[in-house]
């Protein structure tokens, strides 16, 4: 049966689906989670968290902005993939500066940042949502500018410049609603399809480098049943987390896709700028606590890491949670629940071993998972199917 006549006044650029160099953009923002998951490690203290909740937010806003960018501007064409390329290594930059962009590396964070708020600008200037570009830019770029001037100095002025440059990019533009591109959200014609996909793609990711630090951080050296074991329920951890989180994509698609064009746009700012950002953090303190757990089964955890462990799945499950109650999808309260029960789990760890405690938050998240379940008849979404 002959194929029918292409329409040539259809829109071809029109994201559809994640695609591959958007991949390959994902796979180079997650060395972010697995810079902060060390840094996190090595400073495991209240200072050790503040600084990584910072760098993350800063860090985060801006792969935001470039997922809705790719929403509206698919890479695609030569031109857009390269500058996409160019954003890659702006966060590359970045990337590599966090474990002292506090003390001494935080002029290369700022000159990465920098380039990927350039990019970004530049990117958005060329779809159909200019306005808004002319409406966001001062603050990125002020932002930006923040965190340059934080990395030429020393001291506590480093960290009040960078919440300065939080300020800016997210609490500002609500106090100024004359002058922020919030009032051109709604304009937004968001993709939920590509939307769901690519945030479902960077969680894979995500979990991928948990096992990583799984595997890395093994005493291959002094191996025994022990250690075995925990490795192996190490690896379970994340899978009950990949599996917590892609029960509920394809009902949260369909609800996004009969939403109007508003209420869609605030709630994909809710759920994968706000939302997501929690939920990035808890995979971030989980992945500390595990490597912990790798290291040392058999001997009890301090408390800073028994408690970034219990403290990680919390937030997760959490972000979770706000996910259900903002798409409308599911119970809250069995994600609520299993998350009170797994932070009060965190005297075991110190008290008896971590080995243990590991296993007790696993079975958890199997009981709720086994008690909650899919609903039946749910289709996959794609970003599960990838």
């Amino acid at each position: 049966m002959p194929s029918a006549p292409r329409d040539q006044n259809a829109d071809a650029d029109v994201a559809d689906r994640a695609t591959p160099v958007e991949i390959f953009f994902d796979v180079v923002f997650v060395l972010t989670v697995t810079q902060l998951a060390g840094l996190l490690e090595h400073d495991l203290n209240w200072a050790g968290v503040g600084q990584t909740v910072l760098i993350l937010e800063l860090l985060w806003h801006l792969y935001s902005g470039y997922a809705w960018l790719t929403n509206h501007v698919p890479p695609r064409r030569p031109a857009r993939k390269l500058l996409l390329f160019g954003g890659m290594a702006g966060f590359l930059l970045t990337a590599i500066a966090i474990p002292d962009a506090f003390t001494g590396s935080g002029l290369l964070f700022g000159v990465g940042y920098l380039i990927v708020v350039t990019i970004h600008i530049g990117l958005f200037s060329r779809s159909t949502h200019r306005p808004a570009v002319h409406e966001f830019a001062p603050y990125n770029l002020g932002a930006a500018a923040l965190v340059i001037i934080a990395g030429l100095l020393t001291g506590p002025a480093v960290p009040v410049l960078w919440a300065a440059a939080i300020f800016t990019q997210t609490v500002l533009p609500f106090l100024i609603p004359g002058h922020s591109w919030l009032g051109a959200a709604a304009s937004f014609h968001i993709r939920p399809a590509h939307l769901v996909e690519r945030h479902g793609l960077l969680v894979i990711v995500a979990l991928g480098e948990i096992v990583v630090a799984i595997g890395m951080g093994a005493p291959v050296a002094h191996l025994n049943p022990g250690v075995v074991g925990a490795v192996v329920m190490a690896l379970a951890l994340p899978a009950t987390l990949w599996w917590t989180y892609f029960t509920d994509t394809a009902a949260g698609e369909a609800a996004l896709e009969h939403a109007d064009d508003a209420t869609r746009t605030r709630m994909s700012v809710r759920v994968y700028v706000l939302t997501h950002f929690v939920l990035l953090l808890g995979i971030i303190a989980t992945a500390t606590g595990l490597h912990a757990v790798v290291a040392h089964p058999e001997a009890p955890a301090g408390w800073p890491a028994a408690l970034a462990l219990t403290a990680g799945v919390t937030l997760f499950l959490a972000a979770i949670a706000d996910i259900r109650h903002t798409v409308g999808v599911g119970r809250t309260t069995s994600r609520l629940a299993t998350a009170a029960l797994v932070l009060a789990s965190t005297p075991i760890g110190p008290s008896v071993n971590s080995a243990l405690h590991l296993g007790v938050v696993i079975i958890l998240m199997v009981v709720m998972l086994l008690i909650d379940g899919h609903r039946p008849g749910a289709p996959l979404s794609r970003a599960a199917c990838t």
